[in-house]
């Protein structure tokens, strides 16, 4: 069954008022009031629980015990803190990793 423009339009008005609308919805019920200790404790802490998680997930599967020894793992984690703390810049340091990460794994 082939979509007509108007379903493919309608379809993508749609989607883009419920996104719209539930990255909106925070900051209209907390604009004029503190947020509950709840959500300030999700804002503090969730964002290095998720980095940790992605971190294991990303470790999970290298082998350290034969060869190359996750050296482009390591080496591309490396780089990416080191542009992180240089620049502190999130797409810098995930592009600059990912970069080198996709450099090594090709020379290594």
């Amino acid at each position: 069954m082939a979509l007509t423009l108007n379903q493919i339009l309608i379809a993508t008005i749609i989607s883009a008022a419920v996104i719209f609308a539930t990255r909106a919805f925070p900051f209209v019920l907390f604009s004029k009031k503190d947020p509950p200790q709840i959500i300030r404790f999700i804002e503090k802490y969730i964002p290095p629980m998720v980095m940790a998680v992605l971190l294991v997930y990303c470790f999970k599967d290298v082998n350290f015990t034969a060869k190359p020894f996750g050296v482009s793992e390591i080496l591309a984690l490396y780089v990416t803190v080191m542009l992180h703390l240089w620049k502190s810049n999130s797409m810098i340091s995930i592009f600059g990793g990912t970069i080198v990460y996709m450099v090594l794994i090709r020379l290594i």
